[in-house]
């Protein structure tokens, strides 16, 4: 299908002469649960991931890099407002029918760009609530709060994530391929009358069945969380939503070509439930997770060849990452627990999503800028995706109003491997909102209640514990915790959360 529609594609120049080359164009090309060790230039068995490579053999593999949080919503908000997500109630993993977290009046990353002059656009996940208010969204008409109002010009979605209701995409906040036969209902309390759910008919799940939760509504042969009524001919199709949303990327790009475009290109892959295309099926000895790894590959594939067929390559800045670490067993029964056959989807990290140990936030980053990184490298300087903004904000000279991004700085330099200073500190979130602070050498994680194990089924340790941890981080895995034997570090580290809560602190 994409090969086709770049038939139209006028002939191939070295570079788009027509394009403001005074601003790059910049994509973050944002993974869903992918891991530290879940692409082949970062050391995976089992899987291959030759357009990555590409990335990384023309750019800069970063090796210490880290989202703020070990789960979705949280990280996702903070990348894009710039402010820690535990400054804002309300930013837990949020449900398909949350009302918007990131408000009209706060101002984004999007919105830094579209002053900047860019057009700015959003394909995928989305995972941050639409609509003014939680569970009072008419999905039946053009929503009262949408993406449109935090920047992009164009935007086409998920609500939440494959796994929640509403299983349908948002186009410019409204139902795309809106069905007004299947009118839609959604609800995360209580089942419409007559509907079928994984719980009460397993004979319908013709796709993937759950391993624990997920037994809800039916879309597709697959169950989800959430209740959901109607859609008709507006509901995906897991195997389709790669190529879905990857087309129309590919077309935002073709569209903008001849002016500076800023595009957000958060893909379902990894995340549960997988269910990749046939062209990637069964190709893989990891099975179904496997697959989705190579599947997310391909849509890097797919926005590189579009690039380089506009001229585009040179000046375009693309930052590869992943929201947070990755899990295996996360509520279906696709098998990847026991297929993993060596791979380490979190490498030598110590836990993985949810987790305060470094596998939950520790990810993958790579930068591709082939006129500004004129040679491969790879960097173990300390980064933070909470800097995204305002090292951007510096590229294009946008002006950042005061008050917002009020926990992000201009680490551009780091980015584009032209300083070599660590981030003094990183602040790090697990999913029952305990904080780490990591250094260059060491990391301290608070003191706090809950379970050593995941309860609800992925096999992840948590890193809670009721007293403080402090890692040595020149040994791999967080093994020993020396809290005892350093309490002068410990007291340094616990006095750099306390200030970075209270504001009172400022990097130097």
């Amino acid at each position: 299908m994409l090969s086709l529609a770049f038939t139209s594609c006028l002939a191939v120049h070295a570079e788009n002469k027509n394009q403001n080359t005074d601003k790059p164009n910049v994509i973050f090309i944002y993974a869903d649960d992918l891991g530290y060790g879940d692409l082949e230039c970062y050391g995976a068995k089992n899987v291959q991931t030759p357009n990555v490579n590409r990335l990384a053999s023309e750019g800069i593999r970063f090796i210490n890099a880290h989202a703020t949080a070990a789960t979705s919503t949280p990280s996702r908000y903070s990348m894009l407002t710039g402010e820690y997500a535990w400054r804002k109630p309300g930013t837990d993993v949020a449900a398909g029918n949350a009302g918007m977290i990131i408000r009209p009046e706060q101002y984004t990353m999007a919105d830094m760009f579209k002053s900047s002059g860019y057009a700015t656009g959003a394909f995928g996940k989305w995972h941050l609530g639409l609509g003014d208010k939680t569970a009072q969204q008419d999905w039946n008409a053009p929503l009262s709060a949408s993406l449109g109002d935090l920047g992009f010009d164009y935007s086409y979605i998920m609500a939440a994530t494959a796994d929640r209701v509403p299983c349908v995409f948002i186009e410019n906040g409204q139902v795309a391929n809106y069905d007004p036969s299947a009118p839609i209902e959604v609800s995360y309390i209580k089942n419409f009358p007559g509907e079928p759910t994984g719980k009460d008919n397993p004979e319908l799940l013709y796709n993937l069945k759950p391993s624990h939760g997920h037994d809800m509504s039916i879309v597709n042969g697959i169950s989800r969380i959430g209740y959901m009524k109607g859609g008709g001919k507006a509901l995906w199709k897991d195997e389709n939503i790669a190529d879905s949303i990857t087309a129309h990327a590919v077309d935002f790009i073709k569209q903008h070509k001849d002016e500076p475009f800023f595009m957000y290109f958060a893909t379902n892959d990894v995340h549960v439930p997988r269910f990749p295309h046939n062209r990637f099926r069964g190709k893989n000895k990891m099975g179904l997770r496997g697959d989705a790894i190579a599947q997310f590959d391909w849509s890097v594939g797919q926005l590189l060849e579009a690039l380089d067929k506009m001229g585009l390559t040179q000046n375009t800045l693309i930052i590869l990452s992943s929201d947070n670490g990755p899990v295996v067993d996360d509520g279906y029964d696709d098998k990847a627990e026991e297929l993993l056959n060596g791979h380490e989807p979190a490498g030598n990290l110590r836990g993985g999503k949810y987790s305060a140990f470094e596998g939950g936030t520790r990810v993958p980053v790579i930068v591709h800028w082939p006129k500004a990184i004129n040679k491969p490298e790879v960097s173990d300087v300390l980064i933070s995706q909470i800097d995204w903004l305002a090292s951007l904000a510096s590229l294009v000279d946008a002006r950042i109003p005061k008050g917002s991004a009020p926990d992000s700085y201009n680490r551009l330099a780091n980015l584009l491997g032209q300083d070599k200073t660590d981030r003094p500190w990183v602040i790090e979130q697990a999913s029952n909102h305990t904080l780490s602070v990591r250094t260059k050498d060491w990391k301290f994680i608070e003191g706090s209640d809950g379970p050593k194990m995941i309860p609800w089924g992925p096999k992840i340790e948590t890193g809670y514990l009721g007293i403080p941890q402090l890692y040595d981080m020149k040994q791999a895995g967080e093994k020993v915790n020396l809290a005892t034997e350093h309490p002068e570090k410990v007291f340094e580290l616990q006095q750099i959360l306390r200030k970075v809560r209270d504001k009172s602190i400022q990097m130097k």
